[in-house]
Protein backbone atom coordinates (compact mmCIF):
# COMPACT_ATOMS: atom_id res chain seq x y z
CA UNK A 1 0.00 0.00 0.00
CA UNK A 2 2.77 2.20 0.89
CA UNK A 3 4.25 1.86 -2.67
CA UNK A 4 1.25 2.50 -4.29
CA UNK A 5 0.87 5.67 -2.72
CA UNK A 6 4.34 6.68 -3.46
CA UNK A 7 3.09 5.96 -6.96
CA UNK A 8 0.33 7.78 -6.98
CA UNK A 9 1.73 10.90 -5.63
CA UNK A 10 4.72 10.73 -8.24
CA UNK A 11 2.24 10.52 -10.94
CA UNK A 12 0.42 13.68 -9.30
CA UNK A 13 4.06 15.33 -9.85
CA UNK A 14 3.54 15.41 -13.58
CA UNK A 15 1.36 18.29 -12.85
CA UNK A 16 4.10 20.50 -11.58
CA UNK A 17 4.96 20.92 -15.63
CA UNK A 18 1.63 22.27 -16.04
CA UNK A 19 2.26 24.87 -13.01
CA UNK A 20 5.47 25.41 -14.67
CA UNK A 21 4.11 26.44 -17.63
CA UNK A 22 1.76 28.57 -16.16
CA UNK A 23 3.38 30.07 -13.47
CA UNK A 24 6.34 30.83 -16.38
CA UNK A 25 3.36 32.40 -18.70
CA UNK A 26 2.04 34.41 -15.98
CA UNK A 27 5.62 36.11 -14.91
CA UNK A 28 6.43 36.59 -18.19
CA UNK A 29 9.85 34.79 -17.78
CA UNK A 30 10.15 33.19 -21.29
CA UNK A 31 8.66 29.75 -21.30
CA UNK A 32 7.00 29.90 -24.36
CA UNK A 33 5.10 27.22 -25.61
CA UNK A 34 8.10 26.42 -28.50
CA UNK A 35 9.84 26.50 -26.03
CA UNK A 36 8.23 24.25 -23.30
CA UNK A 37 7.70 21.82 -25.92
CA UNK A 38 11.40 21.33 -26.77
CA UNK A 39 11.70 20.73 -22.51
CA UNK A 40 8.88 17.80 -23.02
CA UNK A 41 10.82 16.35 -25.93
CA UNK A 42 14.28 16.39 -23.78
CA UNK A 43 12.32 14.91 -20.74
CA UNK A 44 10.84 12.16 -23.29
CA UNK A 45 13.86 11.43 -25.10
CA UNK A 46 15.99 11.54 -21.47
CA UNK A 47 12.61 9.05 -19.87
CA UNK A 48 13.12 6.86 -22.80
CA UNK A 49 16.56 6.39 -22.71
CA UNK A 50 16.33 6.01 -19.14
CA UNK A 51 14.25 2.71 -19.75
CA UNK A 52 16.60 1.38 -22.58
CA UNK A 53 19.31 1.75 -20.14
CA UNK A 54 17.37 0.17 -17.43
CA UNK A 55 15.94 -2.59 -19.38
CA UNK A 56 18.91 -3.57 -21.90
CA UNK A 57 22.14 -2.46 -19.70
CA UNK A 58 20.64 -3.40 -16.46
CA UNK A 59 20.57 -0.51 -14.56
CA UNK A 60 18.99 -0.85 -11.16
CA UNK A 61 18.30 2.15 -8.89
CA UNK A 62 16.14 1.61 -5.21
CA UNK A 63 13.81 3.50 -7.32
CA UNK A 64 12.69 1.39 -10.12
CA UNK A 65 11.80 -1.12 -7.66
CA UNK A 66 9.58 1.25 -5.49
CA UNK A 67 7.97 3.07 -8.03
CA UNK A 68 7.50 0.41 -11.05
CA UNK A 69 4.87 -2.75 -10.55
CA UNK A 70 6.17 -5.76 -10.65
CA UNK A 71 4.91 -6.96 -14.28
CA UNK A 72 7.01 -3.53 -15.58
CA UNK A 73 10.63 -5.35 -14.32
CA UNK A 74 11.02 -6.48 -17.95
CA UNK A 75 8.99 -3.76 -20.14
CA UNK A 76 8.80 -0.87 -21.18
CA UNK A 77 7.33 1.17 -17.85
CA UNK A 78 4.37 3.23 -17.43
CA UNK A 79 6.58 6.27 -16.68
CA UNK A 80 7.75 6.27 -20.24
CA UNK A 81 4.19 6.16 -21.84
CA UNK A 82 3.42 8.73 -19.01
CA UNK A 83 6.06 11.18 -20.49
CA UNK A 84 5.40 9.77 -24.42
CA UNK A 85 1.93 10.95 -24.18
CA UNK A 86 2.24 14.14 -22.28
CA UNK A 87 4.54 15.43 -25.06
CA UNK A 88 2.88 14.09 -28.10
CA UNK A 89 -0.15 16.28 -26.81
CA UNK A 90 2.09 19.45 -26.30
CA UNK A 91 3.26 18.72 -29.87
CA UNK A 92 0.43 18.43 -31.45
CA UNK A 93 -2.02 20.86 -30.02
CA UNK A 94 -1.97 24.18 -28.46
CA UNK A 95 -2.13 24.52 -24.67
CA UNK A 96 -6.03 24.80 -24.42
CA UNK A 97 -6.37 21.32 -25.19
CA UNK A 98 -3.07 19.96 -24.18
CA UNK A 99 -2.68 21.43 -20.47
CA UNK A 100 -5.76 20.21 -19.74
CA UNK A 101 -4.83 16.47 -20.93
CA UNK A 102 -1.69 16.53 -19.54
CA UNK A 103 -3.39 16.85 -15.56
CA UNK A 104 -5.82 14.35 -16.15
CA UNK A 105 -3.47 11.89 -16.33
CA UNK A 106 -1.10 13.27 -13.15
CA UNK A 107 -4.43 14.25 -11.29
CA UNK A 108 -7.56 12.42 -12.92
CA UNK A 109 -5.69 8.68 -12.80
CA UNK A 110 -4.36 8.74 -9.33
CA UNK A 111 -7.68 9.66 -8.07
CA UNK A 112 -9.80 7.04 -10.07
CA UNK A 113 -6.96 4.59 -9.47
CA UNK A 114 -7.60 5.86 -5.11
CA UNK A 115 -11.54 5.02 -5.42
CA UNK A 116 -10.77 1.96 -7.65
CA UNK A 117 -10.92 -1.63 -6.30
CA UNK A 118 -8.15 -2.75 -7.70
CA UNK A 119 -9.45 -5.68 -9.80
CA UNK A 120 -8.59 -6.70 -13.07
CA UNK A 121 -12.14 -5.97 -15.14
CA UNK A 122 -11.49 -5.17 -18.93
CA UNK A 123 -14.06 -1.75 -18.11
CA UNK A 124 -13.84 -0.13 -14.79
CA UNK A 125 -16.95 0.18 -12.42
CA UNK A 126 -19.40 2.61 -12.33
CA UNK A 127 -17.91 4.64 -9.06
CA UNK A 128 -14.16 4.55 -11.05
CA UNK A 129 -15.75 6.15 -14.14
CA UNK A 130 -18.04 8.41 -12.84
CA UNK A 131 -15.21 10.00 -10.55
CA UNK A 132 -12.29 9.98 -13.41
CA UNK A 133 -15.24 11.78 -15.74
CA UNK A 134 -16.32 14.46 -12.81
CA UNK A 135 -12.51 14.99 -11.96
CA UNK A 136 -11.71 15.39 -15.86
CA UNK A 137 -14.43 17.65 -16.53
CA UNK A 138 -13.01 19.91 -13.29
CA UNK A 139 -9.74 19.82 -14.78
CA UNK A 140 -10.41 21.22 -18.20
CA UNK A 141 -12.98 23.21 -17.48
CA UNK A 142 -10.69 27.06 -16.47
CA UNK A 143 -9.07 25.88 -19.85
CA UNK A 144 -11.93 24.85 -22.12
CA UNK A 145 -14.13 27.57 -20.73
CA UNK A 146 -17.14 28.62 -22.62
CA UNK A 147 -17.06 25.16 -24.90
CA UNK A 148 -19.03 22.69 -22.58
CA UNK A 149 -18.82 20.37 -25.26
CA UNK A 150 -15.22 20.49 -25.75
CA UNK A 151 -15.28 20.02 -21.58
CA UNK A 152 -17.59 16.85 -21.91
CA UNK A 153 -15.55 15.58 -24.72
CA UNK A 154 -12.44 15.67 -23.14
CA UNK A 155 -13.42 14.61 -20.05
CA UNK A 156 -14.92 11.53 -22.16
CA UNK A 157 -11.91 10.35 -23.79
CA UNK A 158 -9.85 10.54 -20.40
CA UNK A 159 -12.78 8.05 -19.08
CA UNK A 160 -12.52 6.08 -21.50
CA UNK A 161 -8.59 5.73 -21.51
CA UNK A 162 -8.82 4.95 -17.86
CA UNK A 163 -11.83 3.07 -17.75
CA UNK A 164 -11.29 0.38 -20.61
CA UNK A 165 -8.50 -2.03 -20.65
CA UNK A 166 -7.43 -2.45 -24.70
CA UNK A 167 -5.29 -5.15 -25.40
CA UNK A 168 -3.45 -5.79 -28.31
CA UNK A 169 -2.70 -9.31 -28.96
CA UNK A 170 -0.91 -10.16 -25.45
CA UNK A 171 -0.31 -6.63 -24.61
CA UNK A 172 -2.75 -4.38 -22.32
CA UNK A 173 -2.29 -0.52 -23.64
CA UNK A 174 -1.19 1.25 -20.96
CA UNK A 175 -3.62 3.93 -20.14
CA UNK A 176 -0.36 6.47 -19.08
CA UNK A 177 -0.39 6.53 -23.19
CA UNK A 178 -3.81 6.79 -23.71
CA UNK A 179 -5.55 9.07 -21.31
CA UNK A 180 -4.16 12.38 -22.40
CA UNK A 181 -4.21 11.14 -25.98
CA UNK A 182 -8.02 10.50 -26.14
CA UNK A 183 -8.63 13.41 -24.23
CA UNK A 184 -7.03 16.20 -26.31
CA UNK A 185 -8.20 14.38 -29.35
CA UNK A 186 -11.92 14.46 -28.39
CA UNK A 187 -11.29 18.16 -27.35
CA UNK A 188 -10.23 19.45 -30.60
CA UNK A 189 -12.98 17.05 -32.45
CA UNK A 190 -15.63 18.86 -30.34
CA UNK A 191 -13.92 22.41 -31.21
CA UNK A 192 -13.57 21.93 -34.82
CA UNK A 193 -16.45 20.26 -35.73
CA UNK A 194 -19.15 20.97 -32.85
CA UNK A 195 -21.91 23.43 -32.82
CA UNK A 196 -20.79 27.45 -32.03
Amino acid sequence: MADELKRRLVHASGSGLVALYLLASYLEIGLTWEYFRVLMVVLAVGTIGLEVVRLYAGLEWWLYEKLTREYEQDQFAGYGYYMLSMTVVVLVFEPAIALPAMLMLALGDPISGAVSDDTLRTVKGPKVLGTMFVVSAGIATPFLLGTPLAIVAAALGATLADGIKIRVGDVIVDDNLTIPIYAAVLAWLALEFGPI
